[in-house]
């Protein structure tokens, strides 16, 4: 059999030019599709159903040599009704938003959940991101929630695009694991919560309470949302007066402060800590 050649294979095909637009935000809410770039993000995307029953990822571009390497991926995809195009590798690097592409980049459908939705599901964890900007910490944060067990991710109408490239890169497929709301004005996302019974902490590094005091207590074992604030300026007042509680997490070293994520994973798993406390934790592995 003769090796495969690329169909797609200038930059400036219509083809190319429509996936390339989406790594803009303007052309991203117009079509309601983003790009998922490397093996693992294509594959959550291939297996991934919206409600209405379609596959997430629409389209998937691949190199010859990823589209061998990845046969069983590219498989995924096209038995999840995606359209294969076969792309010379200066196409992929043309619409990648990576300095170094793998190879495979996707075209997905929007997955936000409407807000009522996430309340309707009676949620137990939820994160909220008020004011990050950072789309790789939104990212990262998406993830620690995805790994801790979270229902739902709530990104508020001042926080950055779901769907920018970096935030979907950070994710590492988390995006496609559980509800996210967006655009959300925090009032309305608090008190939404509020009314559903869940108790909002606000995570803030001059807060009036501290992680461990409230675990001691035993006062996280309850339904709980979490707001995270601005990378550089963390939570204005207004926001903290929203919450239930402001709490720190304790530094017991010398360190000045933490980041946002880990100061994220740090309360996350305190309250899936906290809410398994009868039960048992599955495990995994750093990546």
């Amino acid at each position: 059999m003769p090796p495969a050649t690329p169909e797609l294979i200038s930059p400036r095909s219509a083809r190319v030019a429509a996936a390339r637009r989406l790594a803009k935000r303007n052309f991203r809410g117009k079509d309601r599709l983003f790009l998922a770039e490397g093996p693992q993000a294509v594959r959550e995307a291939a297996a991934h159903r919206t409600p209405g029953g379609d596959a997430a990822l629409v389209e998937l571009f691949a190199t010859v040599e990823a589209a061998e390497r990845y046969a069983d991926i590219v498989g995924e995809a096209r038995a999840a009704g995606a359209r294969i195009h076969l792309a010379a590798d200066e196409v992929i690097a043309d619409i990648s938003t990576t300095v170094t592409p793998q190879g495979l980049v996707g075209t997905c459908r929007f997955l936000d959940t409407p807000f009522e939705e996430v309340l309707a599901a009676r949620p137990r964890l939820v994160a909220v991101l008020a004011h990050v900007r950072d789309p790789g910490n939104a990212g990262t944060v998406l993830r620690c929630a995805d790994a801790a067990g979270a229902d739902a991710v709530i990104l508020t109408d001042a926080s950055v695009d779901l769907y920018n490239p970096k935030a979907v890169r950070a994710s590492v497929g988390s995006l496609f694991h559980l509800p996210v709301a967006v655009g959300v004005p925090v009032e309305q996302a608090v008190a939404g919560l509020k009314e559903s019974g869940v108790r909002v902490l606000a995570a803030d590094g001059a807060g009036a309470d501290d992680l461990d005091d409230e675990l001691d207590r035993g006062t996280m074992g309850g339904p709980t949302a979490w707001v995270f604030g601005n990378e550089a300026w963390g939570l204005p007042e207004e926001t903290r007066d929203l919450a239930d509680a402001v709490v720190r997490v304790p530094l017991h070293g010398k360190a000045e402060s933490l980041n946002l994520a880990t100061a994220a994973a740090v309360c996350l798993y305190a309250s899936a800590r906290a809410q398994r406390a009868r039960g048992g934790c599955r495990s995994g592995t750093a990546g």
